[in-house]
Formats: C-alpha cells, structure tokens, sequence
C-alpha cells in the first residue's frame, strides 16, 4: 500500500481529528511494537486544536460512560482501518503522550503543567495515534521555542482564585473543592481561570460547551467516577 502522510492527515481530518505532527520512533520513546510484531517506523499524533473536533464529537456522540474515549477509539479505528495501521489511545496510561507530543510538536511544559503551542496556547489535546510499519517522509522538525520563555507577568499562575498552580505544582484538592463550590461555576460552566489567562492561542479556546463537558470530566476523574454523556 502506498501513501503519504498527507493522505493520513487528511483522513485524520475528515473523521474530525486534527493531525498532531509525527517522528520517526527510536528506542527511549518507548513505542511498543505493533499488534502483529513489527516495529512502528512512523507515529502520527492526532487530537484537538480549538473547537474543530468538538462539533463532530458533540454530532456523533453515543449515550454512555467515558463518551470522549470510546469516540477518539471509534474515529482512530476508521482511520487506522484505511492504512493498515494500528491505534495507541491517549487514554492507555501505558503509552507516554507528553514525550511523544514533544517529539511531533512545539510543544512544551507550560507553568500550570499542561503543553503550551506557539500558536494554539493550550487549546490543544492529544486523542491517540497511529503507527505505521512503513517510514513515512516527514517535514523538518518545528522547533520554536517555548511562548512561556518570554512571558514575565505570567498570568497564568495569578489567575486562579485558590492559589491552585504554583511553581511546586498543582493542588488539585484545592481546584476541585472551589470547581465544586458555589464560587467556582464560572470555572465549570466557561473553563479554567488560570487557563483562559494565557494570553497566547486566544483565537482557539475552546466553545463553552466544550470547557463545560472537560470540566465536569476532571472534576469526575478527581472523584474516581465515570464521565456519562
């Protein structure tokens, strides 16, 4: 089977996924072998950038527990059937996403943990990947740096009402007992305050339905609870 990338990116596209950049696997990126035992030769991203992949998701959604994943499985799967490839979700703990991202992308570790792109700020996730047996050509790597390097107010760590984020880290405790509380619906209904501070990719924050359906995620992923549709 021949293709290219591009025909990858653009099957991405049309099940509603961005296409997240790719790299060619070496061993410390710990990219297990594919299900029929040869090696990835080519791991192509795929996520989210902005409210694009919200809209397909939101058409095609299925009532039931963990809504998101078993879409990004279902949508992942359909592209994968198309080149023979195999899927690596994002959700798989096992599977080290952030290194990957760093790998495709330029991304970095923001101030509140989350990636941050030039362009997209962190309006941006990652659902899976597809690995391929085939090396695929690739472009030059993008290797600007990180926006965070040039920012010195940082807004991002002074935003939040409970002093969550913090160079030590994040309390999650203290988020999610303010995201619970009466005082804390503008972060559930319309997204993080630290978040939405980050003056950097504005034009791709998320819809509110989309900040709203990520919230209540992480407040029930806090909980040890399932996210129902």
């Amino acid at each position: 089977m021949n293709f290219t990338l591009e025909d990858v990116e653009a099957v991405l596209r049309a099940r509603g996924l961005a296409p997240r950049g790719a790299f060619h696997p070496e061993p410390p990126d710990a990219v297990a072998p594919m299900s029929d035992g040869r090696a990835v030769a080519t791991l192509v991203l795929a996520g989210n950038v902005g409210g694009g992949m919200w809209q397909t998701f939101a058409r095609e959604r299925t009532p039931g527990p963990d809504p998101l994943d078993r879409w990004s499985a279902r949508a992942l799967g359909e592209a994968a059937a198309a080149f023979g490839a195999d899927v690596l979700l994002a959700a798989d703990p096992r599977h080290p996403f952030q290194r990957w991202a760093q790998r495709a992308e330029p991304v970095h570790r923001s101030p509140l943990g989350i990636l941050i792109h030039p362009d997209h700020g962190l309006w941006h996730a990652y659902r899976g990947a597809l690995g391929f047996a085939e090396r695929l050509a690739l472009p030059e790597p993008d290797r600007r740096p990180s926006p965070c390097d040039r920012c010195a107010e940082r807004p991002c760590l002074h935003a939040c009402p409970v002093a969550a984020f913090s160079t030590q880290g994040f309390d999650d405790a203290a988020c999610t007992a303010h995201v619970s509380s009466p005082t804390g619906v503008d972060c559930l209904e319309r997204g993080c305050l630290a978040r939405r501070a980050c003056p950097v990719g504005r034009g791709s924050r998320y819809p509110d339905a989309q900040q709203r359906f990520h919230m209540k995620a992480f407040l029930a992923a806090c909980r040890g609870s399932k996210v129902r549709s």
